[in-house]
């Protein structure tokens, strides 16, 4: 599995020349030809897609998975009682994502 950060990109070098690049779901990630040999990988927005690259004949030279998550090192948490808000700070703190938890509690016999 492939994995980049939202809003960042990584660098994919091949050992032979793509001529077709096949990204599942464009709204979660992008791939970019730099050169024959170098593909440019772009995290869009959370969760997962495939990528397909195909040399000149038709031929798979890679069929992945693609994580695209946030950089945890840029986040901040903010827990309020049950509930937990996930901010991202590059450079300016955007919430991502809320959490809620659900209290559960069982009855004795």
């Amino acid at each position: 599995m492939l994995r980049v950060y939202m809003d960042q990109a990584r660098v994919l070098k091949l050992d032979r020349p793509v001529s077709k690049v096949i990204v599942g779901n464009a709204k979660v990630a992008d791939a970019t030809v730099a050169d024959a040999k170098t593909i440019v990988l772009t995290g869009r927005s959370f969760g997962s897609t495939n990528l397909v690259l195909l040399d000149a004949d038709g031929n798979a030279i890679l069929d992945e998975s693609i994580l695209v998550s946030i950089d945890e090192a840029n986040t901040v948490r903010v827990f309020r009682q049950t509930e937990r808000t996930v901010l991202s700070c590059t450079p300016n703190c955007e919430q991502h994502s809320d959490t809620t938890a659900a209290a559960t509690t069982a009855a004795a016999p």
